[in-house]
């Protein structure tokens, strides 16, 4: 065998035939055929991977390959790196549809795609402009099939994965809803925008969406800087995008520029950031960093670059807004004006997931005011959550960054006059933060604030959520008894399955997906208030509450009572569940990052097939990918019953749903009513059970 052969993990091969690790544990030991490792270690073979594909298709467990995973195969052959492949992508990005299809129909592909995008490819960071002809034939099929079959995202997605570098300690890739309430703050359209520590460009991206043209980014590392520049230009191609490689805080690449607007999720808790290096750097105009402190220094770096009247958003660990090593510095911060405000978001809004953020909302100070204005201190961290979860899908996005951006627009139109809301949001005068530790934690300021109660209101809150909290209790009481659930037997059941892609093929089922239109939307008034099922909606297990003038699509699809919806991004789930249109769904329209799967009903019930589609264990042999966990809908199997038996199973899964949306309703107004008849006794507002009045 060739060193450079394709080799496989035992993991990969699970994905590759769409099964569990441990049914691949099973095949090693019970098949003395099972292809013998080429590599790896004792602990962690590793196998070729032509022979694992030929024993798998022997035996019938290769399922049809999407364009994604023939693009992965390709990549583990190693003729081509991925970051040679990046530019292809962007280029490709720029096509419309049936200029695709007429490209992957050329004979002369190399030639074609010459003349597609140009002979000479764009740089991208790591990568001088390239020459169409230098590459494969089997690479540009490769990346051009899973641009126009998948998706020019799922492409750069899949190259992300084999790009081969660590992210440095302390850094995390920003989620899309937390990049887009970061661009909201700014409260306008941006023109110019820096992010510094930009990563892979999650940022960057979510500005040029919002209509920024101009768009900075640095980056310690090149595979990152290089997804960066290309996912901005992918996200708007009217922006333009300048990503540089290296350290911002030792080798500022845009030293001198201004802008009007920096978003920044910088790496935490590195000491060795350049603190004995850079003592006399002029970026320090609120203090010498300690070197504990690497935060302090970003946060500095990014006022450097605002100009009079821009704002930064940086997003930092909670430890900063209070500890004592830093304390000198943010006392200047607060009392020069240069910090707006601190939004403590919840645990699960960005990694790492357990520990709940900040936002920090950073302004020039203005030398017109030589009073220093107050601060906003808004603590979300209990907002928008769906759960007791501490994952990113348990918040309510939307709303919480409906109310976050609200209450920022409110203080920034006036300050001073701000009405405070008890236990969520207060401005503090710069007076009454100069104390001895000048403590920044939202929290702090906002729980601390007395609010005076209203008895009649507090008592009527609380006898409503008591109501409605007992009428959920019993629905699910009722829903959780019934008839028991008998065992199988002596072993469980066993099935012979069929992959969706298999069901496709034999017309048992059809599939739709909904694409996002390019540029603004021209639908009428009438078509843009129709409404959209989005992928929050299937998450929350709630009716439609998107538009398609807020999301206009490229295709129309309309839902029909029957249809299953599965989500295209696990977004941290071990198993999304799978969604069945009702009569109160039917007419609304498929979103984008959805599955649509229309089954016969002749041959598929349902509710059968949703239920088996979100089994945990089916979910994770059809996954790809970490930061990023995107389903390949086509390898979930199903087994193959009788439609009768289909119903009956399909009668259960529907229970287990109601019962489930059940637990959910009590679980959010259990809190609610917990939460208020606390809020009363300690305001002074309601008395303990069977206690008389009291005087004050």
């Amino acid at each position: 065998m060739s060193k450079s052969s394709a080799q496989v993990t035992a993991a990969e091969i699970s994905r590759l035939a769409g099964v569990t690790r441990a049914t691949v544990s099973n095949w090693r030991r019970r098949h003395p055929d099972f292809p013998t490792p080429a590599g790896g270690t004792e602990t962690s073979p590793a196998y070729d991977l032509a022979e694992v594909r030929s024993w798998l298709a022997a035996r019938g467990q290769l399922p049809e390959g999407s364009p994604a995973d023939e693009l992965r195969n390709f990549l583990r052959e190693g003729t081509v790196p991925a970051l040679r492949l990046l530019p292809l992508v962007s280029s490709l990005a720029k096509l419309d549809a049936q200029q695709l299809e007429r490209l992957a129909a050329a004979p002369d592909l190399p030639r074609a795609f010459s003349g597609a995008v140009g002979e000479y490819l764009p740089s991208v960071p790591g990568e001088d402009p390239q020459d169409v002809a230098s590459f494969p034939t089997r690479a540009l099929q490769s990346v051009l099939e899973c641009v126009a079959e998948e998706s020019p995202a799922v492409a750069v997605d899949v190259l992300a994965e084999h790009l081969g570098e660590d992210l440095a300690a302390g850094a995390y890739s920003t989620p899309q809803p937390l990049a887009d309430l970061m661009v909201a703050l700014v409260l306008r359209t941006p023109s110019r925008v820096l992010d510094p520590a930009c990563g892979a460009g999650g940022l960057l991206s979510a500005a040029a969406r919002v209509g920024a043209r101009n768009l900075y980014g640095q980056e310690v590392l090149v595979s990152q800087a290089a997804l960066a520049s290309v996912r901005a230009k992918m996200a708007s191609v009217e922006a333009d995008a300048s990503v540089e490689v290296g350290d911002s805080l030792r080798a500022d690449a845009f030293a001198g520029l201004k802008v009007d607007a920096v978003l920044c999720n910088p790496p935490y808790g590195v000491r060795e950031w350049g603190h004995d290096e850079l003592a006399y750097d002029p970026r320090w105009e609120y203090g010498l960093p300690p070197k504990s402190e690497s935060e302090l220094a970003w946060v500095q770096h990014c006022l450097a670059h605002l100009e009079p009247g821009g704002l930064a958003v940086v997003l930092m660990p909670p430890g900063t807004a209070e500890r004592a090593s830093g304390r000198r510095i943010r006392t200047e911060l607060v009392r020069r004006g240069a910090l707006r405000g601190v939004i403590a978001l919840p645990p699960g809004a960005a990694p790492p997931l357990h520990i709940g953020l900040h936002l920090w909302l950073l302004a020039s100070p203005d030398p017109a005011k030589p009073e220093p204005q107050p601060v906003l201190f808004v603590d979300a961290s209990d907002s928008g959550r769906s759960g007791r979860s501490t994952g990113s899908r348990a918040l309510d996005w939307p709303t919480l960054s409906e109310q976050v951006v609200d209450l920022w627009r409110q203080f920034s139109s006036g300050p001073e006059s701000f009405e405070p809301q008890p236990g969520l949001a207060r401005s503090q005068s710069v007076v009454d933060l100069l104390d001895q530790s000048v403590d920044l934690t939202p929290a702090r300021h906002v729980r601390a604030a007395v609010a005076t109660a209203d008895p009649d209101r507090q008592d009527a809150v609380v006898r409503e959520l008591r109501s409605g909290l007992g009428q959920a209790s019993s629905a699910l009481v009722e829903l959780s008894g019934g008839a028991p659930w008998p065992p199988a037997g002596a072993g469980a059941l066993t099935w012979r399955t069929a992959t969706v892609a298999d069901l496709l093929r034999g017309g048992a089922v059809s599939m739709r997906r909904a694409s996002a239109a390019r540029g603004v939307s021209d639908e009428s008034e009438e078509e843009g208030n129709h409404e959209v099922l989005s992928l929050r909606d299937v998450r929350a297990g709630e009716r439609a509450s998107s538009s398609l003038r807020e999301n206009p699509l490229t295709e129309h699809v309309q839902l029909q009572s029957g249809d299953v919806v599965i989500p295209e991004t696990l977004n941290g789930e071990k198993a999304p569940t799978a969604r069945v249109v009702d009569d109160g769904d039917a007419g609304v329209l498929l979103g984008r990052r959805l599955y649509l799967l229309r089954p016969d009903p002749e041959r598929l019930d349902p509710w059968f097939l949703a239920g088996f589609l979100s089994a945990e264990e089916n979910i994770y042999g059809a996954t790809t990918g970490t930061s990023i966990v995107r389903l390949d809908v086509k390898r979930l199997r199903v087994p193959l019953l009788p439609l009768e038996q289909q119903r009956n199973y399909g009668k259960a899964f529907k229970h287990l749903h109601e019962m489930r949306a059940a637990a959910r309703a009590a679980a959010q107004l259990a809190d609610k009513t917990v939460r208020e008849l606390a809020m009363g006794l300690t305001s002074g507002a309601l008395l303990p059970p069977e206690a008389g009045p009291a005087s004050s």
